[in-house]
């Protein structure tokens, strides 16, 4: 039998791509007309970054979109970049930079795979039904293959899933783990199902919160699809400057993504704001994929007690409880959402380091983080807020 000769192909825009092609592999799902399963890597979110400028010259994310294509057919895309800094990614390697380049090598640039500035754990090797095996080892390849050519540092795939771990490690990459927080459906009918799961004590505090963010002065509403009117996006505009100035020093987006987004991507979105007088004054944006509620960005005009956390967690849970949904995940980092009923789960990523003496170093390094990551994980999973018998407590 012969093997199917296998054509990798790199772009430097997505304008040279048809939609339709790279969505057969970032979402073959969606043919039955439904959401796709993992909004970030489709056409639409990656071209709306790169049109906005927020991805491209002078960012330090200069796109290299790579391809995969068999008897001219693309069987395999993934959303690479070739990257001047370690910002945006959330899986930390400045520690790796400085001591690759205090031993005179030089890390950047280097090769990310990824979604730029979304700490989102979904497909990165993206293949449509029926190429799996040969398409994410293609692109894999391929993606080695760009560093060495270009005697670049490295090459990392950030917040991939797990069976893709499986085919990294099969090919010599190293595996990292991280944790985020996710709060899973567990069939609740309403969100008085979801505290009566939890032990008294969280019911009771979650029920105050809630109390005291709702008696903020003003009114909390949520708004998708064509609910969203341009006013909304000038106070997201204003949100995401106010946090990312504080968090980032400059925020990642560009005022023209949100622009684009309200062009292209209202459907996928979900706004939770908190309104004064018809006036925004706080608020989330969420992204909506066909089974989970990502939820992207946060930011306020004024500071009310416990907000944050109505708007954000509560309210998203809610939302999704609604709306059938599974997860809800809300970002990176944070025990605080431990005891708002979001568990810790592992998150992984995978390296290829062109110097082997450096790879050899990681990798030992990985390991001890591994273990240390598993256990906090089970140390948070047993200090979670869910009731441990099946009688019930009083309050």
């Amino acid at each position: 039998m012969t093997e199917t000769a296998i054509e990798i192909q790199i772009h430097e825009s997505l304008s040279t791509l048809q939609a339709a092609d790279w969505d057969a592999c970032a979402a073959p799902e969606c043919r039955d007309g439904g959401r796709a399963n993992d909004p970030f890597t489709s056409h639409r979110f990656l071209a709306a970054l790169e049109d906005s400028g927020s991805v491209g010259p002078g960012t330090g994310w200069q796109p290299q979109y790579v391809t995969a294509h068999a008897a001219g057919d693309m069987i395999a895309a993934a959303p690479l970049y070739a990257k001047g800094h370690s910002q945006g990614e959330y899986v930390f390697d400045h520690n790796w930079a400085h001591a690759y380049e205090n031993a005179g090598g030089r890390y950047y640039p280097k090769l990310q795979l990824a979604v730029p500035f979304t700490p989102v754990s979904g497909r990165r090797f993206l293949t449509k039904p029926g190429h799996e095996d040969i398409g994410q080892a293609a692109l894999l390849q391929g993606a080695i293959q760009i560093a060495q050519k270009n005697q670049l540092s490295s090459f990392h795939t950030t917040f991939c899933t797990s069976a893709e771990v499986k085919i990294g490690q099969t090919m010599g990459l190293l595996h990292r783990t991280g944790q985020q927080f996710h709060w899973l459906n567990d069939t609740y009918p309403d969100f008085a199902g979801f505290l009566a799961s939890l032990s008294a004590r969280k019911r009771k505090n979650i029920r105050k919160e809630r109390a005291r963010a709702q008696g903020f002065g003003g009114q909390i509403r949520t708004y998708s699809g064509d609910q969203i009117q341009p006013h909304h996006w000038d106070a997201i505009w204003a949100f995401y400057q106010d946090t990312g100035s504080r968090k980032w020093g400059t925020p990642y987006l560009t005022r023209a993504f949100f622009e684009i987004a309200h062009d292209q991507l209202r459907d996928d979105i979900l706004l939770i704001m908190a309104e004064d007088d018809g006036s925004p004054v706080a608020g989330a944006l969420n992204v909506i994929g066909r089974d989970t509620l990502y939820g992207r960005y946060w930011g306020c005009l004024q500071d009310h007690p416990c907000l944050h956390f109505e708007i954000c967690y509560y309210q998203a849970i809610e939302w999704a409880i609604n709306h059938g949904l599974l997860r809800v995940e809300a970002g990176a980092q944070g025990e605080h959402k431990l005891a708002r009923g979001y568990l810790p789960v592992t998150t992984h990523s995978l390296h290829w380091m062109a110097d082997q003496g450096f790879s050899d170093a990681v990798a030992q390094y990985l390991v001890a983080e591994r273990e240390a990551v598993a256990e906090e994980i089970e140390i948070l999973t047993s200090y979670g807020p869910f009731r441990t018998d099946k009688q019930e407590d009083h309050e």
